[in-house]
């Protein structure tokens, strides 16, 4: 066998591995998010790969940066732990929700004329998208088009810092969303606020979009935080 045979062997057999850690650290996150793999689950890479059905060292790879992202802890010798939030950890993910947003409304709301036009058409689908599953009683569909909302935000207003700073918490934070989803009572009012930040970004008002976002986020917080204590959640 030639050496170019060996070498271009090993970059598919590469390559190959490769694409198998990423196709298992998106099954692994997504059950994560889902909570599929509810907070305070514990199993070896072998269980989990069972129930992904994968092979175990690309789970144990995917583990290796879902840890860096805060999802999981790899115990030794015990396995891997789905991470839980506690109500203080809700309180610091909100702190970095509220912060971004609010600037990346603003950007947004700065941006040329036909870009926040077309990005704030984009928010008004996902928040109708938010009603129509709300009607049929898709809790579930209405928590994917919320995340939906508020990650064109972020993605879209011309600051890619701000996605991959946010990142770190987005996964988290829709975790909780989705844990909480029946036990908030006004969810018909997030609309309202996502319109009012879709309107002013529409209508290139930077202080308007920053405020608008700002006050949904804090209402989401201040609303969200106290009914956690109060049915005695402890961790999510």
């Amino acid at each position: 066998m030639k050496l170019g045979d060996v070498q271009e062997r090993g970059e598919v057999a590469s390559e190959r591995g490769a694409s198998l850690v990423d196709s298992a650290y998106a099954a692994l996150k997504h059950a994560i998010r889902e909570s599929v793999f509810p907070p305070g689950y514990q199993a070896s890479a072998g269980e989990l790969a069972l129930r992904l059905g994968m092979s175990r060292t690309p789970v144990h790879e995917a583990s290796l940066r879902l840890q860096e992202e805060g999802l999981v802890r790899i115990l030794p010798k015990r396995g891997i732990l789905i991470c839980a939030l506690a109500p203080h950890d809700i309180a610091e993910i909100y702190e970095v929700l509220i912060a971004i947003e609010a600037g990346a409304a603003a950007r947004a709301a700065a941006l040329p004329e036909a870009e926040r036009t077309a990005l704030a058409d984009e928010l008004d689908q996902a928040t109708a998208a938010m009603g129509q599953a709300l009607a049929v009683g898709d809790l579930p569909g209405w928590g994917r088009a919320d995340e939906a909302f508020h990650r064109l935000l972020v993605e879209r207003c011309g600051n890619g810092r701000f996605a991959r700073i946010i990142q770190t918490v987005n996964d988290q934070s829709h975790r909780a969303r989705m844990l909480t989803l029946r036990l908030r009572p006004r969810l018909l009012v997030s609309e309202a606020e996502h319109r009012d930040t879709s309107e002013a970004i529409r209508l290139g008002l930077p202080d308007a979009a920053h405020e608008a976002a700002r006050r949904h986020r804090i209402r989401a917080r201040d609303e969200l935080l106290p009914l956690i204590e109060s049915v005695g959640l402890r961790h999510m």
